[in-house]
């Protein structure tokens, strides 16, 4: 199933519950690879600032959970209480210690914050395809969450993979623009996908930028 498919099958963008219920048994939704996207793997032992981290969107908790074996205080916030159930199930089965919570990205509330590293591995396009302005009201928390200096990790599928939502380079950069972002480099990628057995590479974005020290 892919994510045209899956509105195709009756799922609104957003009912992410029912398609982690639907397909727990054939391994997950498309996006649900067993592991980060290999395009964060490779920054996961370099460019991580801590202690104090954030994974926005955590599904299932991989990406959370690899931060949490390195050392980091991590938090996995997602809009899925099935998703969360099992992140926390997951950590739990390593003895690891990950706070979770069950929040929507667009009216996120942290008393944590703010955290020195921030991660959205697929969100940002996934609001994109949500509409309704939650791509601004996302965007526009973000600032909060980071603490200066804090360095932000963005990955997200390319409009150019021709599903008819994603994200554009024009985007992230209006997204992520100075003052208040600052260092910012955009990386064209692979986003791995699993459905039906089969592994899929869609066009993506990595974005890297840094939170401006406040003056």
């Amino acid at each position: 199933m892919t994510a045209h498919d899956a509105e195709a099958d009756g799922y609104e963008p957003h009912d992410y519950d029912a398609l982690y219920r639907d397909t727990a048994d054939s391994g997950g939704p498309p996006w649900d690879i067993g592991g980060p996207q290999p395009a964060l793997a490779k920054v996961l032992d370099r460019g991580v600032k801590g202690p104090k981290v954030l994974d926005i969107g955590c599904g299932p908790g991989d990406l959370a959970i690899a931060l949490a074996r390195r050392g980091y205080q991590v938090t996995g916030v997602d809009i899925s209480r099935v998703a969360i159930d099992m992140a926390r199930a997951k950590a739990a089965g390593e003895g690891l210690t990950v706070h979770f919570e069950v929040q929507d990205a667009t009216e996120l509330s942290l008393p944590s914050a703010p955290f020195d590293s921030v991660f959205d591995s697929g969100l940002l396009h996934s609001l994109h395809r949500r509409g309704g302005g939650a791509v601004e009201a996302y965007l526009a928390l973000l600032p909060g969450l980071a603490a200066p200096g804090a360095t932000v990790f963005v990955l997200a599928v390319s409009l150019a993979a021709g599903h008819g939502w994603g994200v554009t380079e024009e985007l992230l950069r209006a997204g992520f623009a100075e003052p208040q972002w600052v260092d910012t480099d955009i990386e064209e990628i692979d986003v791995a996908a699993e459905t039906g057995g089969r592994e899929l590479s869609l066009p993506g974005f990595l974005l890297r930028t840094v939170r401006a020290s406040d003056t």
